[in-house]
């Protein structure tokens, strides 16, 4: 079971609700909306999917991680590097 799986139709809802941002983004390109207000709109909707990816991120962290620690060492450590590898993607996104 994954950590997010106790907060799935959050999160659905969520995406669903981002999925609707991108395609409104792409009605103001189809009406040649004002540069800046498709920027705008574009920043809002990053923000949105950052939000998703920090709330998977502290389900991962509280249950992928923790779940590794009592496993031991090893599990612990290698669910530590998934973290920290996707937390300098995100990072660089």
């Amino acid at each position: 079971m994954h950590g997010y799986s106790g907060r799935k139709d959050e999160l659905q809802a969520r995406l669903r609700r981002i999925e609707g941002q991108v395609r409104g983004l792409q009605r103001m390109l189809d009406e040649d909306r004002y540069c800046i207000d498709v920027l705008t709109q574009i920043s809002s909707t990053t923000r949105a999917l950052q939000g998703v990816a920090v709330g998977m991120l502290d389900d991962h962290v509280r249950h992928c991680v923790r779940d590794a620690i009592e496993q031991g060492p090893e599990a612990a450590d290698e669910k530590v590097d998934e973290a920290l590898d996707v937390i300098a993607r995100l990072i660089r996104s």
